[in-house]
Parts: C-alpha cells; sequence; structure tokens
C-alpha cells in the first residue's frame, strides 16, 4: 500500500533530500512550498504556510504526481515532514522571523491534528541551545549538547524553534500523535564539501555551531526512519554527525574556544558536540556520509 507524504519546504536546501529520499523508497510525496522543486522530483503545491485556509487546503489535497491520472481524489495522509521556515537570522526582519515560523508551525500541526494525521516530523535546531546566535560569544552550560540541556536562546530564529517544540507537545497531548522535532546540525549539501579548506584552515569560523554538520542525505535518511517509527509519542531528538567539521581533535577545539565549560562525558577523538545518541537509539540512524570521505573524493 502506497504511503504518502507530505513534505512542506521540500524546494530547500534540507527539503529537498527528504523529497528525493521518500520517492526513492516509494512513497507518493507531495511538496508544499512557496516555489516549485528545481528538479521536480515531486509536484509542487504553492502554499503561505502562515494562512491558516491555505495550510488546511493543502493538507487536504491529493499527492497525486499529475493531474490527469485516472485517479486524482484525495486520500488520507500518512506523515507530514515540515521544514518549511525563515532559515536563519538577518535575511528578513526579526518579527518576520519569528511570525512565519511560529505561526507556520501552529497552522501545519493544527490542519494535522484535525485532519486525523497521526505522524508528523518537525524541523527544530541547533540554535535553541542559544550558542549560535547570540549576540556575542556565549559559553554554553556544558557539553556535549543533548535533549536535556536547559535551552536558552536570545534570537528570533531560536526562539520560534523553542516556540514550535513546545506547540508540539501541546498538541500531542491533544491527539496522542506521534510528533517528533528534530534540533538540526549545519545543513551540508554535497557541493558545501568544496569549503573545508577554508574552514580547516580557520576553525574559529564554525565555533558558534560547535562545529556541528549533518548531510542533506543522511538527514533524509533520519526523517524517513521517523516516518517508519511509530509510537515513541512527542520527542526531541539531535540529528547531526558523528563528529566535529574540523581536523582537529575535540579536546583541542574545546580547550581553544571554549575552556571553561564542564564536559560531561568523555569524548571520542573527534566526537561530536551536538549529541545523536537519542537518534542512533530511538530511530537506528547511522551517518553514511563523512566529510573526510567526501573532502577526499
Amino acid at each position: 500500500m502506497t504511503k504518502r507524504v507530505i513534505v512542506t519546504g521540500g524546494s530547500g536546501l534540507a527539503g529537498k533530500w527528504v523529497v528525493e529520499d521518500l520517492v526513492a523508497h516509494g512513497y507518493e510525496v507531495l511538496n508544499v512550498d512557496r516555489v516549485p522543486m528545481a528538479k521536480g522530483t515531486a509536484r509542487t503545491l504553492i502554499t503561505d504556510i502562515t494562512d491558516a485556509g491555505q495550510v488546511f487546503n493543502a493538507l487536504a489535497s491529493s499527492t497525486t504526481p499529475r493531474e490527469f491520472d485516472d485517479d486524482i481524489e484525495p486520500k488520507q495522509i500518512d506523515a507530514i515532514v515540515h521544514f518549511a521556515a525563515i532559515p536563519r537570522i538577518l535575511v528578513t526582519t526579526d518579527n518576520e522571523v519569528f511570525r512565519i515560523n511560529v505561526m507556520g508551525t501552529y497552522n501545519i500541526l493544527d490542519a494535522a491534528s484535525k485532519l486525523g494525521i497521526r505522524k508528523v516530523i518537525v524541523a527544530s535546531s541547533e540554535t535553541t541551545y542559544g550558542v549560535v546566535f547570540a549576540h556575542r560569544h556565549r559559553d554554553p552550560v556544558y557539553f556535549p549538547l543533548d535533549e536535556e540541556y536547559p535551552v536558552d536562546p536570545m534570537d528570533s530564529y531560536a526562539t520560534s524553534k523553542v516556540i514550535n517544540e513546545i506547540t508540539a507537545k501541546a498538541f500531542h497531548a491533544r491527539t496522542g500523535a506521534d510528533i517528533y522535532c528534530f534540533r538540526i546540525g549545519n545543513v551540508l549539501d554535497p557541493v558545501d564539501y568544496q569549503k573545508f579548506p577554508t574552514w580547516l584552515a580557520d576553525p574559529a569560523l564554525r565555533k558558534r555551531i560547535a562545529w556541528s554538520y549533518i548531510d542533506g542525505r543522511d538527514l533524509a535518511t533520519a526523517a524517513r526512519l521517523a516516518i517508519e517509527k511509530d509510537g515513541l509519542g512527542f520527542q526531541v531528538m539531535n540529528v547531526a554527525a558523528d563528529d566535529v567539521s574540523s581536523d582537529l581533535p575535540t579536546a583541542e577545539l574545546l580547550k581553544r574556544f571554549y575552556p571553561d565549560v564542564p564536559v560531561r562525558k568523555q569524548l571520542g577523538e573527534f566526537e561530536t558536540l551536538l549529541s545523536n545518541e537519542k537518534l542512533k537509539r530511538s530511530l537506528g540512524w547511522e551517518q553514511a556520509y563523512k566529510w573526510r570521505e567526501q573532502v577526499a573524493k
């Protein structure tokens, strides 16, 4: 039986890999975005996620790839992967970042609950830890950053993501649906591996993101595994590679840039500071794309 998934933001950097992976694994996918996908991997329904009426209509629409197919009647949606958002600060005004991200996510979860959609994957962010977009250098409370960390950001983007996690938890309480929030590290496209010589030459460039990264294809695998894993209720999970995006050992990075931050566990030589242990434990996810192997190609 065909599973039907709606991906919001499937035209974007991260979302396009989710769409491609799901289509490759036999899912029927509808992309909900402001612009069509560049490769046309799935049909795009142009939608403003801040408009509740448009969102409700989109989530009740047919996922059929073509308008002339034999059966274009809307069918029940099995899952939503919600990645549509303003992706960072300083690209539009702070209030718009907050409004679009918060209201867009509320509208998606509200419509999903009323349409009986029982699985939603929500893109949260590593910025929730309050370090990435702080006004100036800010030490975290401890490393590695994990899902139990007392998130306390100061910027509009990360704050919107914290609110979205709270909203997701509230909708789970209402409906009992599975809603998994992914705190995603720095997403890399294959072309981004060309930047590593510059990044390696100046490790301070990636200090704010604690040298995290995740290949978009590995993120897509995590999203598919989340769709296939039922019964976890409301969950928050970091999505990051196993290693830091630096050729310096993790201990050296900490000593140089975060000397006063407590470290709560014994870390491997190049182990990530954005813990992915919960993701691996909960979904059985494994990293396939490592920067050292990609840069060497």
